[in-house]
This record gives structure tokens, sequence and C-alpha cells, in this order.
């Protein structure tokens, strides 16, 4: 029972540490009428760093300079990484790419590149055929967000290393939609800090608080009870916040959330070892769910959606999110409600992991604010 535990503590403390796997994003713009295709790619520069050789001084930097060296490269080998074939009436052209200019931008998670496209199709697509090949043999868990702009439709979706290739067209809605349920149970789960804000919340979720130490709870309906009130209150707040963030309605430096965000992971786990001075975790996790919201809703940002073509990736992706808690919810709180009524993990799991939590939020808000 002890082994299984520490088990558990370990797998929180090593998600915490763990490389978070990285996203590009991807647009391109057609026209039914026009044989033209233009986009951009960003691309982090970290990623970059994998394929081609950017850090050629070795000083863990990544200058201007160094990037620019490497653009005949960029036009070549990566592009190379990216096909594109127009389709109409049962006939299908490519539509090689050029880049045409070639910038440094911010999001959320560091410095990209952008690479400005520019191709010429044989025909008018009716629809797309996108090859997306980048990245997947140095890491599997890279994912690619594709925003089309086709004529007055806007069609989003994802590439993975299962899933490389797309055919989109203004009929693609509904493969948006799976797609981006997909991407949101991916991101819940490799969001260590939505994780682990989660987790601090469950832990006491099979116990209450009483005449100064934890107890048990009596039955499995009021361990489900304390369970479902939490997850609901932090479902409904960081609901609300994503879809307010990805329209545009709040705009906050994305420094501040994520800052903001290690601070809800580090107070959770206090609230676990002061559990006098927090009695409603409900209510914690509704205020703070509105923070880790406008954190979910950066992955959508930075796709560049806009108000348009949002609603079935916003929908898609707010429902994988819910899923990937729920995965969590429903593998973490059985074992918690098996092993609530041990000595070792009311006096020793509870206190040392939300211990380590505390610790680790520490870091990453020293981090994030530097």
């Amino acid at each position: 029972m002890k082994r299984l535990l520490c088990c558990l503590l370990l797998v929180v403390t090593g998600m915490a540490e763990a490389h978070k796997p990285s996203d590009s994003y991807l647009q391109l713009e057609t026209r039914s009428d026009s044989t033209a295709v233009s986009g951009r790619w960003d691309i982090a520069l970290r990623d970059l760093n994998l394929v081609l050789p950017l850090d050629t001084n070795k000083d863990g930097a990544i200058t201007w300079g160094e990037l620019q060296r490497q653009q005949p490269a960029l036009n070549g080998k990566v592009l190379a990484m990216l096909s594109v074939n127009a389709m109409a009436d049962g006939q299908t052209a490519g539509c090689p790419l050029n880049l045409t200019r070639l910038q440094v931008i911010d999001h959320v998670d560091g410095q990209y590149a952008a690479l400005h496209l520019q191709g010429n199709c044989n025909m008018a697509p009716q629809r797309l055929d996108v090859d997306y090949q980048f990245l997947f043999q140095q890491d599997p868990d890279h994912h690619g967000l594709l925003r089309l702009s086709q004529d007055d439709a806007v069609i989003s979706t994802t590439f993975s290393d299962g899933e490389r290739r797309q055919q989109l067209g203004s009929d693609s809605g509904w493969q948006s939609f799976q797609g981006f349920i997909g991407q949101g149970v991916h991101h819940i789960l490799i969001g260590y800090d939505h994780i682990l804000f989660l987790l601090t919340l469950l832990f006491p979720a099979v116990l209450i608080w009483r005449t100064g130490g934890w107890q048990p709870a009596p039955s499995m309906t009021q361990a489900l009870g304390q369970t479902l009130s939490i997850v609901t209150a932090f479902t409904l707040t960081h609901s609300l916040t994503l879809a307010l963030a990805t329209l545009g309605i709040i705009t906050l430096p994305s420094w501040l959330v994520e800052s903001a965000i290690a601070a809800t992971v580090a107070l959770g786990a206090i609230a676990n070892l002061l559990p006098r001075y927090f009695p409603r975790r409900w209510v914690m996790a509704f205020v703070f769910g509105l923070i880790h919201g406008l954190g979910f809703a950066s992955v959508l940002a930075d796709l560049g959606l806009t108000d348009s073509g949002v609603f079935l990736p916003l929908l898609g992706f707010n429902l994988g999110v819910e899923l990937g808690q729920v995965a969590i919810v429903m593998v973490f709180v059985p074992i918690a409600y098996l092993l609530r009524q041990t000595h070792f993990y009311q006096r020793i799991f509870v206190p040392a992991g939300s211990l380590s939590i505390m610790v680790l939020a520490g870091v990453w808000l020293v981090e994030r604010l530097n």
C-alpha cells in the first residue's frame, strides 16, 4: 500500500518536471477562384533547433543572426516536411510553398520563427490536402494546429503523430470539431500545472477535517459529492474564461496568467497543509478556475482564430479538456477512496504530496516572474 502511494507521489513529481510537448501554428489562405495559396507557419525556436543547427556557438541562446543564416535550410529542409495539394473535381495538383519572409515573434511559451509562405497551384482548390511531417521523429508528442481560411469559411484542425494528413474544405466542420476534442484532451494531460492544481483539490476529497485531523469520508456518496462539487466549480469557471479569452473579450499578459496559475497551484497545496483555513474546496476551485481558463485559452489564441471560425474549435477543445479532467478524476479518486482510512494516506501522503507540489509551484512562480 505504501509502495503504491509512493509511486503516485513519484508520478506527480515527474509530471511537474517533464518537458512540455510542442505545438506549431500553421495558417493557410486560399480562394476557390484563385490558384494562389499563402500562409504563415509559426515554429518554436527550440523545436527548429532539433531539426537544424541554429545554436551554432552552443551558448544556449538562438540569435536573429543564427536564424537568418539557416534561411536556405528553412526553405528547403523544413518546408519539405509540409506538403499542400489542391483538390477539385476529382483531380489533384501540387502547391509548392516558398519562404518569402522570416520573423521572430513571441508566443506564450517562448519565441517562435514565423515563416511567411507563398505558393501557386495549377488549379483553384475546392479542398486542400495537407501532409504535415514536422518534428514527429524527434518528438512524437508534437502537435501541429492548422487554421485554413477558404473564401468566407474558416476551418481549424490538428496534426499529431497518428494523424499526419488532413483533407479540408468548407464542409470540414465536424472534422475540425473532432480534432479539437483530441487537442483539448492532449493539453490537459500535458498541462502539468493544471493537473497538479486539480490533484491538490482531490487529495482531501475522500477525507473530512474534524477535531484537528483528517477523518475518512464515511461513504462513497459523500466522497463523490465533494469531488463533484469541486470538478463542477472548476469546469464552470475555466470554461467561462476560456471562451472570453479566446474571443478576445479578456486579454491579459501571458507572463501574468502563467504566474497566477503557478500561484494557484501553490495555494491549493497550502490549503491541504492548513485545512482549517480552507473549509470549502469548491470555492477555491470556482475562483481559481477563472485563472486556469485563461491558460487553456492560449492554445486557441495562438492559432489566430476569429469570431467566424472559433465556435467549433472552442466547443471541441473545451469538451476535450473536460474529458481529460474526468479521466484524471476516474483514476485518482477510486484509489484514494480505497486508501482513505490508512494512516499513510492521511498523515504522510496528503501532507508530503502537498508539500512537494507547493515547492514545485514556487519554483514555477519564480521562473515565470523572471
